[in-house]
């Protein structure tokens, strides 16, 4: 599913525009990731929770080559599902 069909399944469930959809959605999107940004936890009961975690750097190795490479540490976003959404799928 992308957005679109997410947008058109949300203003069907919802009973709203898919204008009003469309705003909503990117809300959420926005929301979500500006709290990301600055550390916290989005938590949705039943349906999972969002987080930020940092990779640690490590070494690589280029698989054409063998060529040994250094990947950075980084920070990632990582999506834990609530057991709602665990027993539904």
């Amino acid at each position: 599913m992308n957005k679109a069909e997410l947008i058109d399944a949300m203003a069907a469930n919802a009973g709203l525009t898919k204008a009003d959809a469309k705003k909503a959605l990117d809300a959420f999107v926005t929301t979500t990731t500006n709290a990301l940004s600055s550390g916290d936890k989005v938590a949705l009961v039943g349906f999972g929770s969002f987080s930020v975690s940092t990779r640690a750097a490590r070494t690589g190795r280029n698989p054409q080559t063998g060529q040994v490479l250094k990947i950075a540490a980084k920070k990632v976003v990582k999506f834990k599902a609530g057991a709602d959404l665990s027993g539904r799928v």
